[in-house]
């Protein structure tokens, strides 16, 4: 990236980095450097927005029971909820990849989108401190924040995409783990998800095999609900 482009980003984050690195770091992906990547800073990031939401839930819903408190956050915290904030904020462009993943597209992909949110979040964390990367995360997110309600159930990608195939009589999904790296808790879950009745599939990376399931999930929901529409 450019140094326009860069303080571009800034602009669009609400915030200016210190240190100019953290950010360069943070828009890597490990196709571009197995070395030096946003993997560990994601990490932080995915702890410090699951803190952040948690907290700004238990204060704005003291009435809320505990089953209520998770299912909102869980909505919140979710793989695709985290693309839509960073396409919102129009990370992909800003990604820096490998030429395989160039190729393929990998600056739309969900699951790139969501770890580069989250390792933009870990390094604001290390930057300024904890409470900018908390008014941070709560900007970025306000008009989902504002969406959520106790009473609202929501459900997760892999029942929405379940719930959909069965509606039309097709076949179930099928989810399979294609590799995982690293070493607990730093590991990093690749899954696919494969939708039989259309012969399609779809791959997602995650810190846990849930979060990965939930976010090639809801790749293939986005997808077949385009080809319903068509």
């Amino acid at each position: 990236m450019t140094e326009l482009e860069l303080t571009r980003l800034c602009k669009r984050l609400g915030y200016h980095f210190t240190d100019q690195a953290l950010l360069e770091q943070a828009l890597t992906h490990r196709s571009a450097h197995r070395q030096v990547n946003n993997e560990r800073l994601e990490f932080l990031g995915d702890a410090q927005l699951g803190q952040i939401i948690a907290h700004w839930l238990f204060q704005r819903f003291p009435e809320a029971s505990e089953g209520q408190l998770t299912r909102m956050r869980a909505a919140l915290v979710r793989g695709q909820t985290l693309a839509d904030v960073a396409r919102g904020l129009d990370l992909g462009p800003c990604i820096r990849l490998g030429g395989g993943e160039m190729k393929s597209g990998g600056e739309r992909r969900a699951s790139i989108l969501a770890d580069a949110l989250e390792a933009i979040i870990g390094a604001v964390r290390l930057d300024a401190g904890p409470e900018v990367c908390r008014e941070r995360v709560l900007a970025w997110f306000g008009d989902r924040l504002d969406g959520v309600s106790p009473t609202e159930t929501v459900k997760d990608a892999k029942t929405q995409l379940q719930e959909r195939l069965q509606g039309r009589q097709m076949p179930l999904p099928e989810y399979d783990i294609l590799t995982v790296s690293g070493q607990p808790p730093r590991q990093s879950f690749e899954v696919i998800c494969r939708l039989p009745g259309y012969d399609h599939q779809e791959t997602a990376r995650g810190s846990n095999r849930r979060r990965a399931e939930q976010t090639a999930a809801a790749q293939a929901l986005a997808w077949l609900e385009e080809q319903l529409r068509d």
